[in-house]
């Protein structure tokens, strides 16, 4: 008896010792809340993405007060309640959207005027470079109609300044340090050249030739030169 009771003690043990076995070299459980295995950073990261890139399609084709947060969330393919942790609101979306799309901006207008021989060749390049990026259809109405509205002047000056705005204020900030154009004030400057850049953009975007507003602007530029 004392024998068999060993051997089923034994064979208890073994069992056990297998079993712990498994456990102990079984893949980890993912946790579905950290999306199959990835990073809740990462996935967090998407969706806001997802919800930049819907909310950028409807307000560049319905506008912002027209678009309405079901909508959204629809186009997106996310919950309302995903929508709100990631953005307050509708305008907070938008104010992300209109700062992606100044982002964009400024990286062509850079793209365009690398390179560039002199201040005047610079300045002209950069022009040309604008009006390319503001044809994407939808920013026009983005940036230089519903942002002003949607996010009040001083705010999407604001945003435009740290991208867009920050390009052109740089470049003549080096031209004039540099003499390369006549000694103006930097800001006044940058404000009057910004508001004409606006205001030829809506215009081109509404059917008018780019090429006549690009001759005014040579001669402004020209106008800007030294001596």
């Amino acid at each position: 008896m004392t024998g068999n009771n060993d051997d089923r003690e034994g064979a208890a043990r073994s069992e056990r010792a297998a079993n712990d076995a498994g456990r102990n070299t079984a893949p980890p459980r993912t946790d579905w809340r950290r999306g199959k295995g990835r990073g809740n950073e990462e996935r967090s990261a998407e969706m806001r993405e997802q919800l930049i890139a819907a909310g950028r399609r409807l307000f560049a084709g319905k506008g912002f007060t027209a678009t309405a947060t079901p909508e959204i969330v629809a186009e997106a393919g996310v919950t309302r309640g995903a929508l709100y942790h990631h953005f307050a609101d509708k305008t907070a979306l938008f104010a992300a959207v209109f700062e992606a799309e100044t982002r964009i901006v400024a990286a062509e207008i850079e793209a365009g005027s690398v390179g560039s021989a002199t201040a005047r060749d610079a300045l002209l390049s950069g022009a040309r470079a604008y009006f390319a990026a503001m044809r994407k259809p939808g920013r026009c109405r983005i940036l230089l109609v519903d942002g002003p509205a949607a996010l009040g002047p001083a705010e999407a000056q604001r945003i435009d300044a740290l991208h867009a705005g920050r390009t052109l204020r740089e470049g003549l900030d080096i031209a004039t340090s540099t003499g390369a154009i006549r000694a103006l004030p930097v800001e006044a400057l940058s404000t009057v050249l910004s508001a004409a850049f606006d205001r030829a953009a809506l215009d081109i975007a509404g059917g008018a030739e780019e090429e006549g507003f690009m001759a005014v602007f040579e001669a402004l530029v020209d106008g800007l030169m030294p001596g």
